[in-house]
């Protein structure tokens, strides 16, 4: 009987695959690593603090529910009055990013500088298993984190507030999480591509976190995306908008604005006059149901999960032609 099981936990080892077995033993590192606890505090805070300042701007909108519509959603959109960027989604924008830059600028050379990662190869995987596992358990321990956050801000409404939410809202709060998670997974697709690249990961780690600082951060993006357009288009007034739409923060950021406010029929994308008088005919209302809202953003989903898979692909490419057990 012991020797028939054995047999089979062998037999089931060497059907799983490869990345599988990478993922679990990641996410395992992962979740005993200090470096999770401290980012946890950090997006925890960056969540906390300004639903704390807005909690009693909150509970007296909420007072007038009968003809506020989403008030559930005001937990992650309101700002406390005087201070307009102190909100749940903006800081969490900034905030969430450095998860996955956080997770991969030293996924691969980490590996290659202590000398583990011939060792690994040598192993009865495939190459791309190794990749593909890191980002899986990268993506996987974001989630989690994540869905800890919006529950203890659903929690922090429902039981603190007495906010109770709408089946639209939770689909709402829902497609804000899922987009938030595909906007972290390109920064950790990011990180995993400097990872590969970059053979120092204090390197990787410096070129990571200054493209988070001028990418992801309101207050310095506007300053790059000014000097890519006087680079490549000087005499173009209109260059510095058509370059900032294809950035993942304002993406991401028209997509927030969209999904937690019902209100919001527009983006920043550029739209010609024809698109936006059948905007307003498919959008007769004030405010938009979830299917309304679904379809105004599903571009800017689009482009983002395009830019995602695009930038794990040229880890993935750079990673199966490098060389790594020199």
């Amino acid at each position: 009987m012991t020797a028939r099981s054995a047999t089979a936990d062998l037999r089931e080892a060497r059907l799983r695959p490869g990345w599988i077995t990478i993922a679990a033993k990641e996410f395992t590192d992962h979740l005993l690593s200090a470096r999770l606890y401290v980012l946890l505090i950090v997006l925890g805070i960056a969540a906390l603090i300004p639903l704390y300042f807005a909690a009693d701007q909150i509970r007296s909108v909420a007072a007038s529910a009968s003809i506020t519509p989403a008030i559930f959603l005001f937990l992650f959109r309101l700002a406390p009055e005087g201070v307009p960027i102190l909100r749940v989604d903006f800081w969490i924008s900034i905030a969430a990013p450095l998860l996955g830059v956080a997770f991969a600028f030293d996924a691969i050379n980490g590996e290659r500088h202590e000398g583990t990662l011939p060792r690994l190869l040598s192993q009865p995987i495939h190459r791309d298993d190794v990749i593909n596992g890191k980002f899986v358990a990268g993506l996987a321990i974001i989630s989690t984190v994540l869905v800890g956050v919006v529950l203890l801000i659903a929690a922090f409404g429902l039981f603190r507030l007495g906010i109770a939410p709408a089946a639209s809202e939770i689909a709402r709060v829902v497609l804000w999480l899922l987009v938030t998670i595909l906007y972290v997974a390109f920064w950790l697709a990011f990180g995993l591509l400097l990872s590969v690249v970059i053979r120092r990961a204090a390197t990787s780690a410096l070129v990571a976190f200054g493209t988070w600082l001028f990418v992801a951060v309101p207050f310095f993006g506007p300053f790059l995306i000014g000097f890519v357009a006087s680079v490549i288009a000087p005499d173009d007034p209109n260059a510095r908008h058509f370059i900032g739409q294809f950035l993942p923060s304002t993406l991401y950021g028209d997509i927030t604005n969209v999904i937690l406010n019902p209100t919001v029929q527009t983006t920043s994308r550029t739209i010609t006059q024809s698109q936006y008088l059948q905007a307003q005919n498919f959008f007769p209302d004030s405010s938009l149901s979830v299917i309304q809202s679904l379809v105004l953003i599903w571009p800017a989903v689009v482009t983002l999960f395009a830019l995602t898979i695009g930038c794990f692909a040229l880890a993935y490419v750079r990673f199966m032609r490098q060389e790594v057990r020199a």
